[in-house]
């Protein structure tokens, strides 16, 4: 069982862009649950192997170290991330937990000035639409309920999250992960809900490295704070945070 697994994440990371051999690193320490979990949800969402199994991390890290909190996402296409939170937490047994999905369910908002591909400085206005990765809230719907939790765990909070975050927010978070691209987005999920992120608590940064509005939040939003921390980095884009 466990060759036919590492054969699928051979293929995945193949898919991702490594190759015909894809480095042995990347396979002999992900483990079976994970490999599990990852196969049932790689087709809903777009993040990588290697972010994929950052955020579980950061999952089974919470429960174990009693850290209190939701979970929380910005920006989740079809709710592949969603639903492997879901059956992560639902091994642990953590179900107590709320999944906070935000998201226009109508694709993306369109760019501001800031935002650029970090790898050519090209606009990001040149190749991204407005709607562009549109997934209604139906078709999110569908994937979770490939879930092992109850629908009362989820709570969708549909829009622009600069305006959502004004109304509808978790009072405490022990998972944060970002993934709206955008500078104001990220700057604005930044300010409203990184405070509510528990000593403990983890925060990740999807576009860090892909996109230069999404770093520029970022840095700007810590620098404010005089805060200088880790960002720990998961793949080429993504980044993971403990707080203190």
């Amino acid at each position: 069982m466990r060759d036919t697994r590492l054969n699928a994440m051979a293929a995945a990371l193949r898919r991702a862009g490594w190759g015909v051999h894809p480095p042995d690193q990347y396979i002999p320490d992900l483990d079976d649950e994970f490999l599990a979990v990852w196969s049932d949800v790689e087709s809903r969402t777009m993040i990588s192997v290697e972010r994929a199994f950052a955020f579980a991390s950061a999952l089974r890290h919470v429960h174990r170290a009693g850290i209190d909190g939701d979970i929380a996402e910005c920006g989740v296409w079809k709710g592949g991330a969603c639903l492997l939170a879901s059956r992560i937490l639902h091994r642990d047994s953590d179900t107590r937990r709320l999944i906070w999905l935000y998201d226009t369910f109508e694709g993306m908002p369109s760019p501001g000035d800031e935002d650029r591909i970090a790898s050519s400085g090209l606009p990001v206005s040149e190749r991204s639409p407005e709607g562009w990765w549109a997934a209604g809230i139906a078709e999110v719907r569908e994937t979770l309920k490939h879930s092992p939790l109850p629908p009362e765990r989820f709570r969708f909070v549909k829009g622009r999250v600069e305006d959502t975050l004004e109304r509808e927010i978790p009072d405490r978070i022990a998972v944060l992960r970002l993934d709206t691209d955008w500078y104001e987005s990220t700057r604005k999920e930044l300010e409203v809900l990184y405070p509510r992120i528990s000593p403990g608590g983890v925060l990740i940064i999807d576009d860090y490295g892909h996109f230069t509005g999404a770093r520029r939040a970022v840095d700007e939003y810590f620098a404010r704070r005089g805060e200088h921390p880790l960002l720990h980095r998961s793949d080429y884009t993504g980044r993971v945070l403990v707080k203190d």
